[in-house]
């Protein structure tokens, strides 16, 4: 006899219902809140109550906490000022349909020092009610095996997620309207960013920071990030989608970032950065940088359409060398940075690189003032530009000659329509050589040309 998998299945259901001692329909309509674990209503919370819920619903976290059980929230709307979470605390919604509305108070959820905390499928509202500085709707301190998970956060009158020493994960949430920065991770100690949305944040995007220089390894992927503004002004601090500041390994992969006042992703004394895969457009300033005081950083297979400058490898002044810069797609850059940055900033520029850097496969399109360039002044060392196609730009490569300046390869570079010159020796920004890949142009011992295709 053929006996299938349904109905296997649907034996089973109805033999546990007959067990329990009732029909198989009534199993199958139990509530889903039965199944994940204490329901919050039996501890005297009242959804779509007008009134505020904050004592019956911390009561209810506490007695769940200490029984080591999930708290399941049905669904509805519960009035709540602030809230603890002890450790081992985990609050279930039903997604889209649970919503703990703020109603004033330092923070919504709180934990500090709590390990295995657990927040998923809630709708937590902020309301735009003013939280303190360095706080967010949801502020963890410490504690692992942190879970932020299909949450929606939104109007959170300060920053929307605030960690600091936490390990865990922050996935599959919508994060909106925020004040200023979506989600701030400070000193983590293993922490992985994915497959969030961040809409309309005021500040940043994502902050990855550590308080010194140091090791930190988040992991930042697959998330959609859209519409940052530099609210607070500023040079650059502001307006970005991922700001990286002094977190070493740190990796940026594969998400989606638009519309930005300044970067999409920021490496600042972030060393072992790796950015790569990342899809940008319409980003106002650098696309991809990496500057200050960093050692290591790898850009690689990323698009960006729409920027001022499409990657900065920068600062080797300040310490900033060792990258490679390879495989990317960069296209319609902008003739101006954003009001605010410093004058003497240049702009329309596909890839800017200074110290111990290798350029190589890139293709870049429209870039009003440079392809690549290479160097500050005497600030250039060790670089090796080859393999790259350029395409409709001013000058297609610019090196600095300067006296002091280190060595540069160029060679084996497809360069067309760029009527200042393929390769063009540069004081600064200031072109002060004809055309360097011309037959007979004169030569300069720290810069090596080889065949490159112009046309």
């Amino acid at each position: 006899m053929d006996i299938g998998r349904r109905h296997i299945l649907g034996a089973s259901a109805a033999g546990v219902a007959g067990a329990l001692g009732m029909p198989p329909d009534a199993a199958r309509a139990a509530p889903l809140t039965s199944t994940l674990g204490r329901d919050a209503t039996h501890s005297g919370v009242k959804p779509n109550s007008p009134d505020d819920q904050t004592r019956a619903l911390q009561r209810a976290i506490d007695e769940a906490a200490r029984a080591n059980a999930p708290l399941a929230l049905p669904p509805g709307v519960y009035r709540t000022g602030a809230l603890r979470l002890a450790n081992g605390s985990q609050l279930i919604g039903v997604r889209g349909a649970t919503t703990l509305m703020f109603t004033g108070g330092t923070s919504l959820l709180t934990s500090e020092g709590a390990d295995h905390i657990g927040i998923s499928n809630l709708t937590l509202a902020g309301g735009g009610i003013p939280l303190p500085e360095r706080r967010g709707l949801v502020h963890c301190l410490g504690g692992r095996d942190l879970r932020i998970v299909h949450c929606e956060i939104t109007g959170s009158g300060r920053n929307g997620i605030w960690l600091e020493n936490a390990a865990g994960e922050i996935c599959g949430n919508i994060i909106e309207k925020t004040a200023t920065t979506a989600i701030v991770s400070f000193d983590a100690l293993g922490l992985t960013v994915a497959r969030n949305t961040i809409l309309d944040a005021n500040d940043n995007g994502i902050e990855i920071l550590r308080t010194a220089i140091g090791d930190d390894g988040s992991i930042v992927t697959g998330n959609r990030i859209e519409h940052i503004k530099a609210g607070p002004g500023g040079s650059g601090q502001h307006g970005n989608a991922i700001n990286a500041f002094r977190a070493g390994n740190v990796i940026v992969s594969g998400n989606r970032i638009s519309d930005c006042d300044y970067s999409a992703v920021r490496g600042n004394s972030a060393s072992n950065i790796q950015i790569t895969g990342n899809s940008v457009s319409g980003v106002r300033e650098v696309a991809l940088y990496s500057e200050f005081a960093f050692e290591g950083a790898v850009i690689a297979n990323n698009t960006v359409d729409g920027a001022a400058v499409g990657v900065s490898v920068c600062n080797f002044n300040e310490g900033g060398r060792l990258a490679v810069v390879q495989g990317n797609i960069i296209r319609n850059l902008l003739p101006k940075r954003p009001i605010g940055t410093a004058p003497d900033d240049d702009a329309g520029i596909g890839i800017y690189v200074e110290a111990d850097t290798s350029v190589i496969g890139n293709v870049i399109e429209n870039a009003p003032s440079f392809g690549i360039v290479a160097g500050w002044g005497k600030y250039l060392r060790d670089v090796a530009i080859t393999g790259n196609i350029i395409r409709k730009t001013f000058i297609g490569i610019g090196v600095s000659v300067v006296d002091g300046a280190g060595t540069a390869l160029v060679g084996n570079n497809v360069i067309s329509d760029a009527p200042r010159g393929a390769v063009v020796g540069l004081d600064h920004a200031r072109p002060m050589t004809p055309d360097l890949a011309a037959d007979g142009a004169a030569k300069y011992a720290q810069v090596a040309i080889g065949t490159n295709l112009v046309r």
